[in-house]
This record gives C-alpha cells, sequence and structure tokens, in this order.
C-alpha cells in the first residue's frame, strides 16, 4: 500500500482537537504523510501535491473546498455524520470523492446519552436536586419506566442501540422508519410495534418517552411539529440527541413551558451555540447538555480508525466506505 500526502483540517475550535483532532493525528500518521492545515496562513500553499484531505467534523467551506479541487485533491473525508453542515454538492461538483462516518461509529455513544436522559427525567432528577439542596428529603416521586412505552422515531443504528437499552428496562419499544428494518435486528431487538411514516401519530398519541434519532433534511426538518407535539400526553417526555431542527423548538418550548409536555432531554439545537438564557433551559424538568453526548472517547477512536481504513482503501484502490454520492 502506497503512503499518501495527506491534509488534516483541525476543527475551527482549537479545544475540539485536543481530544478528536488528536485520535485522527495519531491513527493516520504512522502510514501516511500527514500534513496539519494552518488557518493563519495562506491555503493554497498548503494544498500542494495533498491527494487526500481529512475534514475534522465536516467544517470545510465552499471557497476552501474549491482550493483543494483546484491543488488537485481527489479524496476529501468529512469525520462526522450528520451532513447538514457539510458542503456537500461543492465538494461533489469540484469532482472530488466525499465519505463520512457512519452512524454506526456514534450509535453507542448517542444510545447511552438518551438513555440517560430517560431515566433522569423518569426520577425527577432536578426537582431532585433543587429539594436536596433546600434540604427537603424523600421527595419528589420518581416513575419507574418498566413497562412504559417509549417512541423511536429512526429506527437506525443508534435508535437500535437506545431499543436494546431501553429494552433491558422493561420499555415497551415503539419503531417508526421509512425502510424495512433487517429480520435479524428484529428478532434481536423484537420491538413491540414497528411502522412507517404514516404510523407516527398514532405513536406519538401513545408514547410515554419520545426519542428522535433522524438526519437533518428537507424531509425530516419540524418532523416534530406543533401539530405533533399536540398528539402528546401532557405526562410524556421528548428526547433529542440526533438534531435540532428535527423538531420545531418554539413549539417544543412552549409546550414545555405551559406545562403541555412532562420534560425533555436535550443535546442537540436548531441554532448551536444556543440561546443558553432562554427560560425553558432553566425547568428543573428540562435537561440540556451543549452538544456532547456523542463527544464520546469511543465515538472519537472509532471515527479514527475509520478515517485510516478509508484512506488506506483508497490508496489501495479499493472500494471506500460511507462515500457520498
Amino acid at each position: 500500500m502506497r503512503r499518501l500526502k495527506v491534509l488534516f483540517l483541525p476543527h475551527p475550535l482549537e479545544e475540539v482537537n485536543n481530544n478528536w483532532g488528536m485520535d485522527l493525528i495519531t491513527a493516520i500518521d504512522p502510514h501516511h504523510d500527514l500534513r496539519i492545515f494552518d488557518s493563519s496562513k495562506a491555503s493554497e500553499p498548503q494544498f500542494e501535491n495533498i491527494e487526500a484531505v481529512v475534514d475534522m467534523g465536516g467544517n470545510i467551506g465552499k471557497e476552501l473546498a474549491q482550493v483543494a479541487a483546484n491543488a488537485g485533491v481527489k479524496y476529501l473525508h468529512a469525520s462526522t455524520n450528520g451532513l447538514d453542515h457539510v458542503e456537500v454538492s461543492a465538494i461533489l461538483e469540484s469532482g472530488m470523492t466525499l465519505t463520512h462516518c457512519p452512524g454506526e461509529l456514534s450509535s453507542v455513544s448517542l444510545a447511552e446519552g438518551a438513555m440517560m436522559f430517560i431515566l433522569m427525567l423518569a426520577h425527577r432528577y432536578g426537582d431532585a436536586r433543587e429539594n436536596f439542596a433546600r434540604g427537603k428529603i424523600f421527595f419528589p416521586m420518581g416513575m419507574e419506566i418498566l413497562g412504559r412505552k417509549l417512541a423511536i422515531v429512526g429506527f437506525g443504528n443508534s435508535g437500535q442501540q437506545l431499543a436494546k437499552r431501553a429494552k433491558a428496562f422493561g420499555m415497551e419499544i415503539m419503531g417508526i422508519d421509512v425502510r424495512s428494518i433487517e429480520q435479524e435486528v428484529l428478532d434481536e431487538i423484537q420491538p413491540d410495534f414497528l411502522g412507517g411514516p404514516e404510523d407516527l401519530d398514532h405513536v406519538l398519541s401513545e408514547c410515554d418517552f419520545l426519542s428522535v434519532h433522524l438526519h437533518l433534511t428537507d424531509e425530516t426538518r419540524h418532523i416534530i411539529d406543533a401539530r405533533r407535539i399536540g398528539l402528546m400526553k401532557p405526562s410524556s417526555f421528548v428526547v433529542n440527541v440526533a438534531r435540532g431542527g428535527l423538531i420545531d423548538e418554539d413549539a417544543l418550548y412552549k409546550a414545555l413551558l405551559d406545562n403541555k409536555l412532562a420534560g425533555a432531554g436535550l443535546d442537540a439545537f436548531a441554532e448551536e451555540p444556543p440561546k443558553f438564557e432562554l427560560p425553558v433551559y432553566q425547568l428543573p424538568n428540562v435537561f440540556v447538555q451543549p452538544h456532547t453526548v456523542s463527544g464520546t472517547d469511543g465515538t472519537s477512536r472509532k471515527r479514527a480508525v475509520f478515517a485510516l481504513e478509508n484512506l488506506n482503501r483508497y490508496a489501495s484502490d479499493q472500494k471506500l466506505h460511507a462515500q457520498v454520492n
């Protein structure tokens, strides 16, 4: 296998590179000739003789993508799963091959994070924390999730991983997906219900917990809108560890403030960074994390190994994994 000349584009936020970036550098550097892009210097010379680019987080813009294409770069790997913030059209139209990280690499972390929110909401962690600070003991009373219905909208990698964990707690699983799920997956997880988009309204009206696990596209944006939020029981909870734009945030926040929902666990926001000062984020039944649920050491290592594997496949003229068309 030949060694490639690879340019690594760090994340714009330096703190992100301390872990994510170092995992990529540690994985790739021993096997290929790695150069690290310096945004404080002229771009064009840094792309000279570069064959492949690894972009931390998919942050390359249209202008830099064109610089890469003009320099003769043939292959770009975006080290991210969601493509809603990746300049897919600009990259492909410039003639470069594009790959990204499949959902399976972050699915365990996302499922763990969603399960964490479910348990915190069920056991009213926010109220309990406030009571502890006030010196009040034995309250509030939590909810046992055994037998509660969990709606998982998007029954792909992270949705399936969440279903496995929720099943272990005795929850009933109601899945929604646009595609047919492999029989071996169904045999393993044994969801209590699995339907298509036409069943979404019914599932929302029945569920005690809703967790969304979809890519953000024109079709999925605000798939959970004001009407569908209105179908949910006032005692139900919403969890979002995927993309903020999947839910109409204005409608969600109004429902939470008006006690039309029992609570929410949010790790993704339509606008990032979000408006941290919003009153809804101060509610004891709303738990928020700054888009960190998928940001575990496990996800970082798996994405770094995947990037190296695809570079090796490219260098060996083998079929690439997770190619974007």
